[in-house]
């Protein structure tokens, strides 16, 4: 697991040739969504090394996402790919991209 270390977000950068060989094959994106709040440190040092691949961002303090709150209130930053629980707590880029690798198969 990598926990932002210095080449984590080289990593992340790599891996997003992934999301361009998904996106060349007229196939919908991998949609990635983080469940945050404000403050969160930890976030925020997520949303820099995954940028690549946030597509959407749920604050769970919005009185409309009060279910995700009850879920998610101690445990964020988390991270769904495509609906589906992914990772939480630490930023696992390697994860991802095995995600991502076996969606490429599937489209493949």
């Amino acid at each position: 697991m990598l926990w932002f270390q210095g080449n984590s977000l080289q990593i992340a950068k790599s891996s997003f040739g992934l999301l361009r060989n998904l996106s060349a094959s007229n196939t919908a994106l991998p949609v990635l969504t983080l469940f945050t709040k404000d403050p969160c440190p930890l976030c925020d040092e997520a949303k820099e090394v995954l940028q690549p691949y946030k597509d959407r961002e749920v604050d769970i303090t919005l009185p409309e996402n009060s279910t995700w709150y009850e879920r998610y209130k101690f445990d964020i930053p988390v991270f769904h790919l495509n609906g589906q629980f992914l990772m939480m707590h630490r930023v696992n880029t390697s994860k991802l991209e095995k995600q991502l690798l076996k969606l490429e198969q599937q489209v493949l």
